[in-house]
């Protein structure tokens, strides 16, 4: 017996013709919707910092369980850049950052004083005043940080002594002085600057290609002292005692072979450190004061860096 066939479930024979294509663009449809889920989902993927290489994500290198990475990363990039320079002797000069040639202060002073004649008896003018003084009085130590910069760098390399390379953290002051000496004479120098709140810049005279940056100041110190076959303090404030006193402890404890350390100024040194008082009250011992001489010229001190490196 036939069934009628309703309108809603008839198929004209045309419309059946055309539903394989209708079946093969709906299946068409199908795949490019799931690419573009997938593209979607491959562009987050790539966006995602676990997809990075791990020594080229920042944020992840700066975790703080990767601060044993960061410290070798700091101690093994200068030590390499160094060997290929052919840097194996270094002298170690220390000293303000504040303290400038006698030209500058002479004419910092000035300044001062023509600012004093304006306002006669004003106190943060008086003030800056005898500051100008106190540098006109240390502006000598820049020349003589200049001068023993280009003995170290002229003298050394000879049959008696290896070539020596000066060693400064880089920043102005005494610091310049020295790397200004090396420069003047066509040496190579170095400078071993460290990221501070306020930040150091540079001194003009490093060698560009020797000229590094630290965050960690331990693993500054430590080369500092990798190369050192004498070290030099200019009077300074807590940076260059720091770098004095670890110095001397580590040549105490006899952590690193005995060299010269020397200090420009005696004045200046023995009354900021009673070293006496510290062998009266048993805190050293009087042979410890042998560690260290005091100096008041470059040519003494270069002469004193020679005679020790000739005995080794």
């Amino acid at each position: 017996m036939s069934r009628e066939i309703k309108t809603s479930e008839w198929v004209s024979p045309m419309s059946r013709r055309k539903r394989p294509g209708h079946l093969f663009q709906t299946a068409a449809d199908d795949r490019l919707h799931a690419y573009s889920e997938k593209s979607e989902i491959a562009r987050e993927q790539k966006k995602s910092s676990a997809y990075k290489l791990a020594y080229d994500d920042i944020d992840f290198l700066l975790r703080d369980e990767l601060r044993p990475v960061r410290f070798l990363l700091e101690l093994t990039k200068p030590e390499l850049m160094l060997q290929e320079h052919g840097v194996n002797h270094a002298v170690v000069i220390f000293g303000s950052a504040r303290t400038c040639g006698l030209e500058q202060a002479l004419r910092e002073k000035g300044d001062v004083e023509q600012a004093l004649s304006v306002k006669p008896g004003d106190r943060e003018l008086e003030r800056q005043l005898e500051k100008a003084d106190a540098n006109i009085k240390q502006a000598g130590y820049y020349e003589k940080a200049r001068k023993l910069g280009s003995l170290i760098s002229e003298k050394s390399g000879c049959e008696d002594c290896p070539q020596l390379h000066v060693v400064t953290g880089g920043g102005p002051g005494v610091m310049e002085a020295a790397n200004r000496g090396a420069s003047e004479v066509g040496a190579e120098s170095i400078g071993l600057n460290i990221v501070l709140p306020h930040e150091q810049h540079p001194n003009p005279y490093i060698t560009p290609e020797l000229c590094f940056q630290f965050h960690y100041f331990a693993m500054r110190k430590m080369h500092f002292m990798l190369r050192a076959r004498a070290m030099v303090a200019f009077p300074g404030g807590f940076g260059t005692l720091d770098e004095l006193f670890e110095t001397l402890t580590l040549i105490q404890t006899r952590k690193i072979d005995p060299m010269p350390v020397l200090l420009f100024g005696k004045e200046f040194w023995e009354r900021l450190v009673d070293f006496d008082f510290l062998v009266d009250q048993g805190m050293i011992s009087r042979k410890d004061l042998d560690i260290f001489q005091f100096v008041d010229d470059a040519e003494t001190a270069w002469e004193i860096i020679r005679e020790s490196l000739e005995k080794d």
